[in-house]
């Protein structure tokens, strides 16, 4: 059996959680979050606690048993504390703001990059040069990070782009260091 799939998940105090019609349902004081069960799968509550069960032992049952637990557990945790992407900007001239619901990033091309936020999604610049990204939905939220990082990834020669707070960016030597 999956490992993963088999822990109970404890649901807190201030969490509500509903099973109707193969769709999961969780509240929370952060906000509600819904998800489709596969068939597949089965979900039960018991005492205060959440058990995930799968049908058979066939390859893709034994997959989404395990996945399951891991998303319904991402969505308790989603509406009791939240979740957070940090970017920073590196490059001169290159930065960004929040304008309404849009993000105005200057990232060095002839035009500003506009990235509208999607619902569910808070974005806040405290400096020019970082961009926090927080919501609820972990698969959202992470979405959100990968497609703002994608507009200018960092690059290896500099290192001008944007990148996740931490991550590191292995550099290459250019072409007049290598006589």
């Amino acid at each position: 059996m999956s490992r993963i799939g088999r822990k109970p998940i404890d649901i807190p105090d201030k969490v509500k959680v509903e099973i109707r019609d193969a769709v999961i349902f969780v509240e929370g004081p952060k906000g509600k979050l819904t998800r489709s069960i596969p068939p597949q799968i089965s979900v039960e509550i018991k005492e205060g606690k959440i058990f995930v069960k799968r049908a058979s032992d066939l390859k893709q049952d034994r997959s989404l048993h395990g996945l399951m637990r891991s998303l319904i557990f991402n969505m308790i945790r989603g509406v009791t504390e939240g979740y957070t992407k940090e970017l920073e900007i590196v490059g001169v001239g290159f930065r960004a703001q929040m304008q309404a619901k849009t993000l105005n990033m200057q990232l060095g091309f002839t035009h500003p990059v506009n990235f509208p936020v999607p619902e569910g999604i808070q974005i806040t610049t405290p400096k020019p040069t970082q961009i926090i990204i927080s919501g609820i939905d972990k698969e959202l939220v992470g979405q959100v990070a990968s497609r703002i990082r994608d507009i200018y990834p960092p690059e290896p020669y500099k290192g001008k782009g944007i990148r996740y707070v931490g991550e590191y960016v292995r550099k290459k030597i250019g072409k007049a260091a290598t006589k």
